[in-house]
Order: C-alpha cells, then structure tokens, then sequence
C-alpha cells in the first residue's frame, strides 16, 4: 500500500502571497506617489534658488546685510572679502546708511565672520557707527534671527542681502517670515565649475525644504 504524499514545507500558501500583494500595493502606490511629489517640490525649489542666484534687486533699503563666511586668523576670505567688497560699492551707491555683518566663530576661536567683516569696512572707510555686528550665529537659520531682532529694534524694515548668489533665496524666505522686505543681491560669481553650482543650489534647495518643516540646521 502507497505511503500518504505529506504536504511540501514550501513556506505560505500561494493565495495567501496573493492576497498579502493585493493588500501591499495600495501603500506601494502612495508611497510612489509620495515620492513622486516630494521630487517634484524638490525640483521646484531648486529652480527658484538658481533663478535667485542671478537676480539683481539692489534698491533703496534700511540696511545692506553681508552673510559671513570663512575668515583667515582676523583677515577675510576671498569668498568673505567679495561680499564686503560688494556691500561697500551699494554703500557707496547711497543704497542704505547701514551695513550689517553677520558671522560667529569658525573654527577660529579668537575673531568671528562678523567682527572681521567689520574691521574691514571701518578700514575702508565706512563709518563705525554705521555698522552693526551679529558675532553670534553659527548657521544661516541663526544669522537670520539675528538680524531679524537687530532690525526689529532700530525699527528697519527693508533690506538689500548680500551673499553668494545660490545662498540668497533661503536667506531672502527666512527674513520675509519675520516681515522683512528682503532685496537679493549677489556677490559677484566665483570661478566654480557648474557641477558645484549645481551642488550648491541643490543644497540650498534641501536647507530650504527643511527650514520649512521646522528641522533647525
């Protein structure tokens, strides 16, 4: 007599795969959806960040703001010195009456972007009292609560941002959601390659993203 074939050990049964597909695509959809949407955004914002990076928008204003950048033991970078260079010729354009410099300690301890930025437009001939420092922001998100506050204080309401170009549309939302008239314009472009302009503004645009979902960088 033939021996009962058991049942093969061959893990679930078919339609139970069947059904647990079925009820898996609907999240596989919304998941492509999701990310087909957050692409989109992403793609959207990149493309105002490098529309904003060749802006020109200088006009009368309270005050020009100069965003930090590295400094070199109390002496500007070649990036930082571009931006104050540019500040000074608005300045000098009778654009605003006051500069603001912006900047904490980089990796020197003894001298931040601020007060090297402005040490080098009181040698250039600006007028101490027409220069007010932030020396205490680390990121751009901190820079532009600083100003914000400063602003807000001597009752200004407008001003002309000075920064590399990819940097000036995140700065130019952050100071807007504080009631600001923000007016871009540019430090004079470097000789980066367009791969890294490219990095540059798709960093920007990922900064902004998550400057709007509340995530502090």
């Amino acid at each position: 007599m033939k021996a009962p074939t058991q049942p093969a050990l061959s893990g679930e049964h078919p339609g139970i795969r069947s059904r647990i597909g079925e009820a898996a695509r609907p999240l596989v959809v919304a998941v492509l959806v999701c990310a087909a949407a957050l692409a989109v955004y992403f793609l959207a914002v990149y493309f105002q960040v490098w529309r904003q990076a060749t802006r020109e928008e200088a006009a009368p204003a309270d005050a020009i703001v100069v965003f930090g950048a590295a400094e070199y033991r109390g002496h500007p970078s070649p990036v930082l010195k571009a931006r104050l260079d540019h500040a000074l010729d608005l300045y000098h354009k009778g654009l605003a009456a006051r500069i603001i410099t912006t900047g904490g300690h980089g990796g020197d301890r003894q001298f931040t972007e601020g007060d090297v930025g402005r040490n080098y437009l009181a040698k250039n001939n600006i007028p101490s009292e027409m220069i007010v420092v932030d020396n205490e922001g680390y990121t751009t998100m901190e820079s532009a609560t600083a100003v914000a506050e400063i602003m807000d204080r001597m009752r200004m309401t407008s001003c002309i941002v000075v920064s590399d170009g990819y940097h000036i549309f995140r700065v130019k939302k952050m100071l807007e959601s504080r009631g600001i008239r923000a007016l871009g314009s540019p430090r004079s472009p470097g000789a980066d390659s367009a791969a890294r302009r490219s990095w540059y503004y798709a960093r920007q645009a990922l900064g902004y993203i998550l400057w709007r979902l509340g995530i502090r960088i």
